[in-house]
C-alpha cells in the first residue's frame, strides 16, 4: 500500500522540521560550548584582579603604616 500524496507531504514537511531542529540543536550545543569557554575566561580574569587588588590593597596599607611610623618618628 502506498502512502497518499497528503501522508507522503505531512512525512516530507515532518522530516524537514526534525533536520531544521537537528540543525538548531547543533548551532545551541557550539553556542553552549564557546558560551562555557567565555566564562572559564572571564572566571579566571576575575581571580587575577582580585589577586591584583588584593596585592594593591596590601601595598596601599603597608605604604600607609610606613607614613605613620615615620609621622610618629619626627
Amino acid at each position: 500500500m502506498e502512502p497518499t500524496p497528503d501522508a507522503t507531504a505531512r512525512l516530507r514537511a515532518l522530516a524537514a522540521r526534525v533536520e531544521a531542529l537537528a540543525d538548531r540543536c547543533q548551532r545551541l550545543a557550539e553556542e553552549n560550548r564557546s558560551l562555557r569557554l567565555q566564562q572559564e575566561q572571564l572566571v579566571a580574569e576575575r581571580a587575577q584582579l582580585l589577586l591584583k587588588n588584593e596585592q594593591a590593597r596590601s601595598r596601599v596599607e603597608a605604604m600607609i603604616a610606613r607614613l605613620r611610623s615615620l609621622e610618629q618618628h619626627t
